[in-house]
């Protein structure tokens, strides 16, 4: 699904900041720690307290398929949604990621190396478990990753704009009692800045696990 919704040549949005779910910068989110902690040691994910203060927030549109919303902490913990309209009405498919790692690619064929990893199955870590390829299935061996812009703003006026080109694929591991446990990985360039690659870590979210 996602080599249809995202594009490299996709127009960015108009700048707007829609409030979704009560959510946006300068409010305070607040999630309901069993989430992740109902599953022990077995999760990777981990966070300390349960309220968010949010500091930025991102947009990547989607097209006919509706928008990507993203709203950031200092210690960059996003949590994500996505909804059918730029305004967050039947927002769906709630997530929480925090940052695992973040590497500049310094030595030769580190770019290449990192997307032979998003492109492949199974993706692994120091530290982590494996995880399986999420978007479009692991039945492939390999699947190119998808690529998109981010619109990301500071202040709730829209006046700034910093634009993030991301090349990403989003991997998953199920944990017990029917749980499961995300991993996006994505190479991230911001206009005018240094190419990194990133590791979140991720748990989704019922819409009783969230407030603001």
């Amino acid at each position: 699904m996602f080599d249809r919704l995202f594009g490299r040549g996709r127009t960015p949005a108009a700048p707007a900041l829609p409030m979704v779910r009560n959510i946006t910068i300068g409010r305070s989110l607040r999630v309901d720690p069993l989430a992740w902690r109902r599953f022990g040691d077995a999760a990777r994910f981990s966070l300390d307290g349960d309220t968010l203060e949010i500091v930025a927030q991102g947009l990547i549109d989607l097209g006919a398929d509706g928008f990507v919303h993203r709203f950031y902490t200092d210690d960059d913990v996003m949590f994500q949604v996505l909804s059918g309209d730029r305004d967050g009405a039947g927002s769906e498919d709630h997530t929480l990621f925090v940052p695992w790692s973040s590497d500049y690619p310094a030595a030769p064929g580190d770019k290449r190396r990192w997307r032979d990893r998003l492109q492949a199955r199974t993706f692994t870590g120091e530290g982590l478990p494996d995880y399986r390829r999420f978007w479009f299935g692991d039945e492939a061996e390999t699947q190119a990753p998808v690529s998109f812009w981010e619109s990301v703003y500071d202040n709730r006026d829209a006046a700034t704009t910093r634009r993030i080109y991301q090349t990403c694929m989003l991997f998953a591991r199920e944990l017990p009692g029917e749980g499961r446990e995300l991993l996006l990985a994505i190479e991230q360039e911001p206009e005018g800045g240094d190419m990194t690659h990133e590791v979140m870590i991720g748990v989704p979210l019922d819409i009783a696990e969230f407030s603001a």
